[in-house]
């Protein structure tokens, strides 16, 4: 066997998608900004198009104040806070707030009641599309909240579309979702949670990201959002 008849094959490109999938919609978000910084942009289209959204923000954000530069008592509210503000840029106002502990050594007894949580807030929202991080991300909250919603979708019999995004890790998409027209709401979310870009232009970093994803399909105009398929299959664009 040559060395070429053993290469990898060469990853396909991703699937065009021109508007979100319709039906009520779930985000999973592992810190309060991931929402945004990850689907914000298939959030916002939902909402218009008409579909409801809901949000999950797991943890309380409070290993988000490295160096201490706002009071710890109150930085879970004000991490709350924000997330609701940039949420409301996009149209949505139903989040949830787990407040688990951010950024710590879990166990399987952590994971299993994550699990449930993400059981009873599927059951609750009964959504046709899921929005996860996807499964290599690097920050261990992330790659754990994959994890533990994955389990869950098995449990309540998931049928509908579930959609992995990206915000640490650049993935190897199967379908990218134009969001230009919706950027500059996403980028106004994003500005919302003062406490974080008060250390990184994050705002910065995922305009770069979704520009990027214009690549293969935008011709390098306009920006894209990312996904991976979870469950389900992708149905056509309505």
């Amino acid at each position: 066997m040559s060395v070429f008849e053993s290469m990898p094959p060469v990853p396909r490109a991703p699937h065009l998608l021109k508007a979100v999938p319709a039906g009520p919609a779930l985000a999973f978000a592992p810190h309060p900004d991931d929402e945004i910084a990850g689907p914000g942009g298939a959030l916002a289209l939902h909402r218009l198009a008409g579909d409801a959204v809901a949000v999950v923000v797991a943890t309380d954000g409070k290993a988000g104040d490295p160096d201490g530069r706002y009071d710890p008592l109150t930085y879970p509210q004000r991490r709350r806070d924000e997330s609701r503000r940039g949420l409301a840029e996009l149209g949505v106002h139903d989040v949830a707030f787990w407040g688990f502990p951010d950024s710590c050594q879990l166990s399987a007894k952590d994971l299993e009641l994550a699990t449930q949580h993400a059981v009873r807030a599927l059951q609750a929202a009964r959504p046709r599309v899921v929005y996860v991080p996807w499964a290599l991300e690097g920050h261990p909250d992330h790659h754990a909240l994959h994890h533990t919603v994955v389990q869950a979708l098995d449990r309540v019999g998931f049928d509908g579309l579930a959609l992995g995004y990206e915000v640490w890790n650049a993935m190897l998409p199967d379908l990218v979702l134009d969001v230009t027209s919706v950027i500059e709401q996403k980028q106004k979310a994003m500005l919302c949670y003062e406490s974080q870009t008060a250390y990184v232009a994050y705002d910065h970093c995922v305009r770069g990201l979704n520009a990027y994803r214009s690549l293969v399909h935008g011709r390098g105009r306009g920006y894209w959002e990312a996904y991976c398929v979870v469950r389900g299959t992708v149905p056509p664009s309505r």
